[in-house]
């Protein structure tokens, strides 16, 4: 796309392999981030979370925890990081600074009572549905910032007299069959997803999509020379691929 130039000047200026005080500060305020996590095979998943301020939790400026509360009983994103540790951690400030901030980085469940034996001054939330069942470790690889450019201002609603109803089992107060999905459930039935791909099938088509990315790169080199041979230049790595610095 010919950003190579912006891209680096970028990871140079402000990608961290940790996280600075005004990193820190701006993490222990936020009341909700947005959680990307992938399986073995690489399928991913985009998940919420949400909070009393601070329940992201900074534990020096390498590691952040969060508590995993009562949820659906999916666990999609704590099955994804068993299999693979890789996460990635968007927070975005929609109230305030109109900001946002991507940590990236290595993850790792821990049971709440052997997190809070190593950090005993972890506060203990009394509300029912917000207690810690376990708690996600993140090693932090890579925090930058989210530019401000796209991200609405928004204001804060006042809090309702009821309050919310943390750790319910009511389908109704959960949100019930909003989306309709439930109604499908019969013709889902009659015509089942097909299966998911297993790494070995997974590996093997991915072979092949990157021998044909190589094969075009030759095309495309060589019409453009007339003269380089494929054999004299860097190999095909991956278009995401950063070089080492020199």
């Amino acid at each position: 796309m010919g950003t190579t130039e912006r891209a680096d000047r970028f990871y140079d200026e402000q990608v961290l392999d940790r996280l600075n005080p005004r990193m820190r500060e701006f993490v222990a305020r936020q009341e909700m981030f947005f959680l990307a996590t992938a399986d073995r095979h690489g399928t991913c998943d985009n998940s919420f979370r949400a909070g009393p301020p601070g329940f992201l939790h900074v534990l020096d400026d390498a590691t952040l925890a969060y508590p995993e509360y009562r949820g659906n009983g999916v666990h999609a994103s704590l099955g994804n990081i068993e299999e693979n540790p890789h996460v990635g951690i968007l927070m975005v400030d929609f109230l305030r600074d109109r900001i946002g901030l991507h940590v990236n980085g290595r993850a790792r469940s821990v049971p709440d009572d052997s997190m809070r034996r190593a950090h005993p001054r972890l506060p203990v939330d009394p509300v029912p549905g917000r207690r810690a069942l376990l708690w996600v470790v993140v090693s932090v690889e890579e925090a930058y910032i989210h530019c401000a450019k796209h991200i609405p201002h928004l204001q804060k609603a006042p809090a309702r007299t009821t309050g919310r109803p943390w750790g319910t089992d009511d389908a109704k107060r959960k949100g019930g069959d909003f989306f309709g999905a439930a109604a499908e459930a019969p013709a889902r039935a009659a015509f089942p997803p097909p299966p998911r791909a297993d790494a070995t099938t997974w590996r093997a088509e991915a072979e092949k999509a990157l021998a044909r990315a190589r094969r075009h790169d030759r095309a495309l080199t060589g019409a453009a020379t007339g003269t380089e041979p494929a054999t004299a230049r860097e190999p095909f790595t991956g278009w995401f691929h950063r070089a080492a610095p020199a």
